[in-house]
């Protein structure tokens, strides 16, 4: 069972274990012993790494000291600077690099951090590697001796690797004009507000289109404060106050993306899986009519799908475990509620900007509006209730909070679903239910959670 690598990387707080500068340095050691046999395997002394971090102001020092423990494996390690996740994933896969390394808590507070970790083809690693990695992890956190931060370098990042990602970008929607559109773009003041600006500008040179560009100011300490993707009603009403047409909104390292339309409304993945679904439907292009959700997507969307000939499959929350299901299957779409949304024929994970240009090109070809291509999606109520945990005990073992499911499940069985599970990125029970009546899945949603506070609680 993995202790460090959670659905996406090692998280916690920076500062402290397992992201405290010995267990970091310890991390690319190990990150660069296991690289190793594929470097030689190609003729190489040692392997390759491309490095990329969000705005948090623990990431500078935490990539300095990853570097350090990477070269001291033998690595050979270069910086793209600021930039998202999936720009990584894209530059780590374009330049054959043996991996591609980013320094981001994604939608975390700015006091957090992580680690995740993409292979030379662009995917993130499977589970068993990141337990291999672990088990070295842990023995070099016991032996080697971390350098002092002080005489630990900075890269020079390489800026000409961010350009290459907005190029890429551009180059999957070579049609795409904003003409005659009126755009509200929120960088969650992460990883989007060093590539977006860019990306828009160049769009706004191939045919006008009036963009705005909200919380592009980074300090460290501001990403994901009441903005971006977490907090997506912040766009929406932009978008009304600024009389535009249509809001997009990223999270911090910008590997996901949701929008709001005209009317106030925020529009999730679930809709933008809808969306994308029909038009590849329409181009022949949904192999199989499938479509991989995971168990957090509303039974709405499920039924909108189905009346259109589309099947959907429930993987586990996690886009790793989305693209797993999609490859098994062939699948051309999948993603999650969250905004991840994975198109294979375009690239190797979810990412937030491709999205965006994506659902922009699909509204150019349609004609319609972003409302009007979702108007038939009749969410079911759902409720997610968070509860902050101290241990990640087996919920089934645990008599009163089992009793309490199996009464939901009862209850709901054929008008509603219930889903409880742990985050794989942070402290927390996630208590999701949907229902057509209401007021029994709040009743539900909230005796399940205290059963649960008040056995694992902090």
């Amino acid at each position: 069972m993995r202790q460090l690598f959670g659905t996406d990387g090692i998280r916690g707080v920076a500062g402290e274990a397992p992201l405290d500068e010995t267990t970091v340095y310890a991390v690319g050691l190990a990150l660069a012993h296991q690289l190793r046999p594929a470097a030689m395997a190609s003729g190489m002394l040692g392997p390759r790494v491309i490095l990329g971090r969000d705005t948090r102001e623990s990431s500078p020092w935490i990539a300095r000291m990853l570097t350090a423990g990477l070269v001291a494996g033998g690595a050979e390690v270069e910086s793209a600077g600021v930039v998202p996740t999936p720009g990584v994933a894209y530059l780590a896969r374009k330049h054959g690099f043996h991996a591609g390394v980013v320094i981001s808590a994604s939608h975390n507070p700015w006091q957090d951090n992580g680690i995740k970790v993409f292979g030379g083809d662009g995917k993130k690693l499977p589970d068993g590697t990141e337990l291999a990695i672990e088990e070295v992890i842990f023995k070099h956190a016991l032996s080697a001796t971390a350098p002092a931060l002080e005489n630990v370098p900075a890269l020079e990042d390489k800026l000409e690797y961010g350009k290459e990602y907005v190029a890429s970008l551009l180059e999957a929607v070579p049609e795409l004009t904003l003409t005659g559109r009126r755009i509200v773009v929120d960088c969650a003041n992460g990883a989007a507000a060093a590539i977006a600006p860019r990306l828009f500008a160049e769009l706004h040179r191939r045919g006008g289109g009036d963009v705005t560009m909200i919380h592009v100011q980074p300090d460290g300490r501001n990403i994901n404060d009441n903005c971006g993707a977490l907090h997506p009603k912040t766009v929406a009403a932009e978008v009304v106050t600024r009389g535009a047409e249509i809001g997009i909104t990223f999270d911090g390292d910008a590997d996901r993306c949701l929008f709001a339309g005209a009317n106030n409304n925020v529009i999730n993945g679930d809709a933008i899986l809808l969306m994308a679904a029909r038009d590849l439907q329409a181009r022949g292009m949904l192999t199989g009519e499938i479509v991989v959700a995971t168990t957090m997507s509303n039974m709405g969307l499920e039924a909108a799908l189905k009346r259109s000939g589309i099947t959907m499959l429930r993987a586990a929350v996690g886009d790793r475990y989305v693209l797993e299901m999609m490859q098994q299957k062939h699948a051309a779409l999948g993603g999650e509620q969250s905004g991840h949304i994975l198109f294979p024929h375009l690239a190797t994970t979810g990412d937030g900007m491709l999205t965006a240009l994506v659902v922009l090109d699909l509204i150019a070809r349609s004609g319609k509006t972003i409302e009007e291509l979702t108007a038939d999606l009749k969410v079911f109520p759902q409720v997610i209730v968070n509860v902050k945990v101290r241990e990640k005990k087996p919920l089934e073992t645990i008599p009163s909070v089992a009793e309490r499911i199996h009464a939901a499940e009862e209850e709901l069985n054929g008008t509603g679903r219930v889903v409880i599970r742990y985050s794989g990125t942070e402290a927390l029970a996630r208590v999701m239910i949907e229902a057509e009546d209401e007021g029994r899945m709040r009743f539900h949603a909230d005796g399940i959670a205290e059963a649960i506070r008040t056995e694992l609680g902090v």
